[in-house]
């Protein structure tokens, strides 16, 4: 062989710089010797020469050759593919050795890079510890996306603490530290990195909450006007294509077509638990209904309702944003609504395309949606007042009584308990809190404390979600003064159960700056008053909302110190707690909250005010529904 045709010349030419005649010497080998060194050498002339895609497939050559490097071949064909556009093709060999990927960085983030991006989450679950254990930090940005609605998984909980640990400078990773310190109580933990944030923002510094998550923002910040920078993992709205989507032709019929977008469309989930008979109520004569669901098949499995009866099902389970906007406007829906905001499991990036005429947000997330193109955001007076206009891009609807929908039929009545049979004290005074424990906050203990050493005879029943809450709880209560004694826990319970077991509190103590929702709504079905406090936000004024609905005004107090003094005079007064259990009794099936038809009648209205608002030309703006008559009799018997 002539001695320039061999492969140490061709490897003396790519380490002097001469690719072009290093890849010639190649060329002329490759007749002869077609093993990996050979391939792999070709590939790394033709990296250096611009050409990825022919690299990746003289790399996956040389993978396919028997000898020691070969999995470090075929990953780099699968990098060099990915980096190329071609999934496929990357997918195909990271997948071959998927074993591998669980604990080697690069793999997993191809493999979990591209299904993420086709929402396929169950697959990628796998890859959470060795991205986030990773040097590169390309791995652990993508790490920090992974993280599930799940807070208990514990692959959730070490991708946290891995990632601050790490890099305790990023911001990011503070916030989402201080997101799981705040789900299991971890009240020492949270204060001590909080308080870098709070010093921040003493000085005038908002631009750090871009890096917080708009949702578990809302648990800490009841200031609307800081509520608007916690943006992180959204992009600033494009006012042009805004403009665009608005002004697009567009065919209308005689019907009004209204799509619904959320992953919970299951009846066990707690928005379907309010939105079920208002989807079964709306006029098929003047509306037509379409669900987008992209509702995961883990959670399929637990639906027993037919859901047919909610409208159609159009299924973009794992559909891209571009396949979210080709099945929506193959049914050329007027209004899509969008159920979820910047909760976990939302696909509300998708409103960012022209999907419809008009775009709503309603129900999913108690605020704004910054940055999601949405015309007008579904409230009533009490958590969208006057004052919140200027925190809001979105246009406010404002419902009449309530923005929340409560289904009186699907939901079990109240069926008679004890105390004895729940274990709690029959001469004590009961507060409950039955909220989700990430909502108590220090300043809330701090204040059911001082109620609770103003009314002697007065304990608390709280729900602890694990052990672990439940320990960090006490704990925060007896370095209060307050004995263990008269903190009684109770587990999450079976939804019947739980309807019932409420009746056996004397009054529900609310949360702040989150206030319960679902819950509060449950307590107030299963016969149980709700004190509250006055917010100062969306996610703080939904009580409120949900009192003055059911007629009961006088049980949100005007501040911290009017709550606490509400809540020792009536622990004083079981006469005034009767009146209250029994006035509840008396307007369940009369008062708004309750009543799915009424609901549905006055958001019909406003549907049909968007809807002809949007056929003339005309940009949205802010609208007050008008009230039916009150009712004169109940619209359902006991």
């Amino acid at each position: 062989m002539n001695s320039k045709v061999s492969f140490s010349a061709a490897s003396k030419d790519y380490q002097m710089g001469r690719y072009t005649q290093s890849l010639a010497t190649l060329n002329q080998l490759m007749d002869i010797q077609q093993d990996a060194k050979t391939y792999a050498l070709l590939a790394k002339n033709l990296v250096q020469l611009g050409f990825k895609a022919d690299a990746a497939k003289a790399y996956g050559l040389a993978g396919n050759c028997e000898g020691p490097n070969s999995y470090e071949y075929q990953k780099q064909a699968a990098k060099l593919h990915y980096e190329t556009g071609s999934e496929d093709d990357a997918l195909l060999i990271a997948m071959r050795n998927l074993s591998k990927a669980q604990e080697d960085p690069e793999l997993a983030f191809i493999i979990t890079a591209i299904y993420l991006k086709r929402q396929q989450r169950d697959i990628i679950r796998p890859f959470k510890t060795v991205l986030s254990q990773s040097a590169n930090p390309d791995h652990m940005r993508l790490a920090a996306l992974l993280l599930s609605d799940d807070l208990n998984d514990a692959t959730n909980q070490s991708l946290s603490r891995n990632l601050f640990k790490r890099f305790p400078g990023n911001l990011a990773f503070r916030f989402l530290h201080l997101v799981f310190a705040r789900e299991f109580n971890e009240f020492e933990e949270a204060s001590k990195h909080q308080a870098v944030i709070d010093a921040s923002l003493a000085k005038g510094d908002v631009e750090i909450l871009r890096k917080d998550n708009p949702f578990y923002h809302l648990h800490w910040c009841g200031n609307e006007d800081f509520n608007r920078y916690a943006t992180i993992g959204t992009t600033p709205l494009n006012p042009e294509r805004v403009a665009f989507r608005r002004n697009q032709p567009h065919s209308w019929s005689d019907k009004i077509r209204i799509g619904y977008m959320s992953s919970d469309f299951w009846d066990r989930h707690a928005t379907m638990k309010l939105l079920q008979r208002i989807l079964e109520l709306h006029d098929k004569d003047r509306f037509e209904v379409t669900l987008f669901c992209h509702t995961g098949p883990e959670y399929l499995k637990h639906n027993n309702t037919d859901r047919s009866r909610w409208g159609r099902i159009v299924t973009v389970h794992g559909f891209s944003d571009q396949g979210m906007l080709a099945a929506v406007r193959e049914h050329n829906i007027d209004i899509m609504v969008d159920l979820k905001g910047h909760t976990s499991g939302s696909r509300a990036s998708a409103f960012n395309l022209p999907l419809a005429p008009v775009h709503v947000g309603w129900l999913g997330f108690p605020g704004s949606t910054v940055n999601i193109d949405l015309d007008y955001v579904i409230g009533d007076h009490s958590v969208l007042p006057e004052v919140a206009k200027p925190f809001y891009h979105e246009k406010f609807c404002r419902l009449p009584e309530s923005y929340q929908p409560n289904d009186p039929m699907h939901r079990p009545k109240p069926r008679p308990v004890t105390r004895e049979q729940l274990g709690l004290p029959e001469d004590a005074f009961i507060f409950a809190s039955f909220n989700g424990n990430r909502k108590i906050t220090p300043e809330t203990i701090d204040s059911w404390c001082r109620i609770l050493k103003r009314a002697p005879n007065s304990v608390l029943w709280l729900m602890a979600n694990t052990p672990r809450n439940q320990a960090n709880l006490l704990k925060q209560f007896q370095a209060a003064g307050i004995s263990a004694k008269r903190i009684i826990f109770c587990p999450r319970a079976p939804y019947e159960e739980h309807i019932d077991r409420q009746q056996a509190a004397d009054i529900g103590i609310d949360t702040f700056p989150v206030n319960g929702h679902t819950t509060t709504s449950e307590q107030l079905w299963g016969g149980l008053p709700v004190l509250t406090v006055k917010g100062t936000n969306f996610a703080s004024r939904v009580s409120e909302s949900l009192l003055r609905a059911i007629d009961l005004p006088e049980l949100v107090a005007a501040d911290l110190q009017a709550y606490e003094d509400l809540a020792v005079e009536l622990a004083q007064n079981p006469a005034r707690i009767a009146e209250y259990k029994a006035h509840l009794k008396e307007k369940r099936y009369i008062a708004p909250l309750f009543d799915a038809e009424r609901f549905c009648d006055h958001l019909e209205q406003a549907y049909e005010i968007m809807a002809a608002r949007a056929k003339q030309g005309l940009a949205p703006d802010h609208m007050d529904i008008p009230a039916l008559p009150p009712r004169t009799a109940p619209f359902a018997a006991e």
